[in-house]
């Protein structure tokens, strides 16, 4: 009986099967009709201007501008990993001709990738969006004159905050990277060796064993004593690591600013821990990630979800329904009573005159906020009231925002569908949650603009 051969056809080829097909690209593709509608320069110019804020000098290799700007604005209307981006850009033919690359052979990596966009960060693709906003503005398709506003949660990729699971991972990090910080903290993670172990014993007790509220709080001050012993070695590790001059290599320097990270964060967290089990409070500011201590609890009141945990968000909607956004920085940044200021205060800086409607949830209501829309020229000031008080616009207007308000829901719950990545990114800081965020919000304004113009000149989109 003879061998099969395995792979191929059992018929052999005359000709070696080319490694290089030539297709044409569908002219109604979606990716190519924004490689074609996007101002380049502009980008360029746009992205160009975030980079010179952001380096040093302009030393190093000149970056491919163009194929990296396509690359952002192809995983923004579709979120994908850098290393299936990095796939796509070279094997998938109108994701190359969007990068502007069908020419040459060069294909950026994911770890190209993923610099370029994090240097960009949330300001830079803010800055993009917001080009992307005013030529959907140019288009007719967009009206600056109705605005519309809300806030919602960004919520961040990491598991539920308690605070053994908060103690226990702190300890198994530090342990985990000290060994790569130098002698120093080798030397500490050998000390530690038995506090290590007995937190070991303790975080299995709470977790199996420890059934009343009595026990798991008795249990909980104990491994907060055993963390409080560590801390101390951690610091003296510290400011011994300070003192000397031998050098670490690349490596070490991440394990080392990972574990002063790490120590810094546990110091803020310790006495929260304990004035909760002391008065039963939460201490205001509380930390909820180790990795992340930027984020925050967000209480939304929401069926099946109290409390979501990450960053906090304002979204602007025109007339039309493309979409800003605006990241908070702490917690109490963009309340909703704020915030509904600050979006037209917004507004305004980017169109130059403030909207001529506006519609705002009762949670922005005030007869103060309403006096200082009035002030800043909104015309028609639809804060829908609290209580008894009466609306400050007509009825047919109050009908129509009332309508508008309505949509910027739709347009919230579509950025946080899984197709654009706002929701739980796969992100590392809150720096790159912010990118994340923009990046939902451009691939979202991209996607409409894109079809609302081929649907003008009665042109069927594929792809």
């Amino acid at each position: 009986m003879s061998k099969k051969t395995r792979g191929g056809s059992r018929q052999p080829e005359l000709f070696g099967r080319s490694k290089s097909p030539t297709i044409p690209i569908e002219e109604n593709h979606r990716l190519v009709q924004l490689a074609d509608r996007l101002d380049w320069t502009e980008l360029e110019l746009r992205a160009e201007n975030i980079r010179a804020s952001k380096l040093k000098n302009g030393a190093g290799r000149p970056p491919r501008l163009r194929a990296l700007l396509g690359a952002m604005v192809l995983r923004a209307t579709r979120y994908m990993p850098y290393r299936v981006l990095a796939d796509q850009i070279q094997h998938y033919a109108p994701a190359r001709y969007l990068c502007g690359l069908t020419e040459t052979e060069w294909s950026p990596d994911h770890n190209t990738l993923h610099d370029f966009m994090e240097l960009m960060g949330e300001e830079g693709i803010r800055f993009i969006n917001e080009y992307a906003v005013e030529w959907a503005v140019e288009e007719k398709l967009a009206d600056p004159k109705v605005l519309v506003a809300d806030t919602t949660a960004q919520e961040a990729a990491i598991p539920h905050p308690n605070e053994i699971g908060l103690m226990a991972g702190f300890l198994t990090t530090v342990a985990a990277a000290s060994p790569s910080a130098g002698e120093v903290f080798k030397e500490f993670v050998q000390e530690a060796a038995p506090h290590l172990d007995a937190a070991k014993k303790t975080a299995r007790e709470y977790r199996l064993f420890a059934k009343t509220k009595e026990l798991k709080n008795k249990v909980m001050g104990q491994m907060a004593t055993i963390v409080e012993k560590v801390q101390r070695q951690l610091k003296r590790a510290i400011a011994a690591a300070a003192m000397q001059t031998a050098r670490v290599s690349k490596y070490g320097k991440v394990a080392r600013a990972k574990v002063h990270q790490l120590h810094e964060t546990m110091t803020k967290l310790l006495p929260q821990i304990r004035y909760w089990l002391k008065t039963g409070w939460v201490a205001a500011g509380k930390v909820i990630s180790l990795h992340v201590p930027e984020l925050y609890s967000i209480v939304r009141g929401k069926v099946g979800k109290t409390v979501e945990f990450g960053l906090s968000w304002g979204i602007r909607r025109l007339k039309g329904g493309y979409l800003l956004a605006t990241v908070a920085t702490t917690k109490k940044e963009l309340l909703d009573a704020r915030f509904a200021l600050s979006a037209v205060d917004e507004h305004i800086a980017l169109f130059g005159k403030p909207p001529i409607a506006y519609a705002y949830d009762r949670g922005g209501w005030s007869k103060g906020n309403v006096a200082a829309l009035k002030k800043r020229g909104v015309k028609e000031v639809g804060l829908a009231p609290r209580g008894r008080a009466e609306w400050k616009v007509s009825e047919a207007t109050r009908k129509k925002l009332v309508n508008e308000r309505a949509q910027v829901e739709g347009g919230i719950g579509t950025i946080k569908h899984a197709k654009y990545g706002f929701n739980r990114p796969a992100a590392r800081s809150a720096r790159m949650m912010g990118f994340c965020g923009q990046s939902a919000t451009l691939g979202f304004n991209l996607n409409k603009l894109v079809r609302e113009l081929a649907k003008r000149e009665k042109m069927q989109l594929v792809g």
